[in-house]
């Protein structure tokens, strides 16, 4: 008996859902790649899961871009909307003045002029020329400032060394106080210990009564 056939509908089992596309997925990728190869034929092919996963194949001979653009041409349908050809077009001129600047950048170093006229020879010589006068400007500038902050940090280190030695001085000043202050003190605060004076008789019978 033959396989009977299979409805085509939603399968509502997840994991069965899943197993399907798996092997569906390799089944066309698989013929994607045969046509390619047995006809010669340009094939690009997209495929989002319903989980979003994309798988994506595309002939060796060409570009997913390339065969939009084709069909594009071919097809007379506008892909793309005025903003994304604004955006294109963008790209484009970016690309072109950087490989303007890239041209220019490598004649300012010397290489790529043997091709080059006199008159183009003459505006980069006044280029370099007119660079050369700006660092050396620029460069004397930074010098001067260097300058300038050297002295003003040996300005700054006079002033805290002077602040320094004051605060030494009366630092020392303090300690010679300390230890000369005691002495002084009896000086200024004599004693205040009463002294008593008894007369001491030269001869002990002066008081004694007869």
């Amino acid at each position: 008996m033959g396989r009977g056939k299979i409805e085509i509908k939603r399968i509502e089992n997840s994991t069965n859902r899943q197993v399907t596309y798996s092997k569906r997925r390799g089944g066309i990728m698989k013929k994607a790649r045969e046509i390619s190869v047995l006809c010669d034929a340009q094939v690009s092919l997209v495929i989002f899961s319903s989980t979003g996963k994309m798988s994506e194949f595309c002939s060796p001979s060409t570009t997913l871009v390339k065969l939009l653009d084709r069909y594009h041409k071919q097809a007379g349908k506008k892909l793309w909307d005025a903003k994304h050809e604004y955006l294109s077009n963008e790209v484009e001129r970016t690309k072109k003045e950087n490989d303007n600047m890239q041209i220019k950048l490598r004649h300012l170093k010397g290489e790529d002029i043997n091709s080059l006229p006199l008159k183009e020879l003459m505006a980069i010589e006044e280029a370099l020329e007119e660079g050369v006068a700006g660092v050396r400007a620029r460069q004397m500038e930074a010098l001067k400032i260097h300058k300038k902050n050297g002295r003003n940090l040996e300005e700054e280190h006079k002033c805290l060394s002077y602040i320094l030695h004051q605060q030494e001085l009366a630092m020392h000043g303090n300690l010679r106080e300390l230890a000369n202050g005691y002495p002084e003190r009896e000086k200024d605060y004599p004693s205040q210990i009463p002294y008593t004076f008894c007369a001491q008789p030269s001869q002990p019978n002066l008081h004694q009564k007869k």
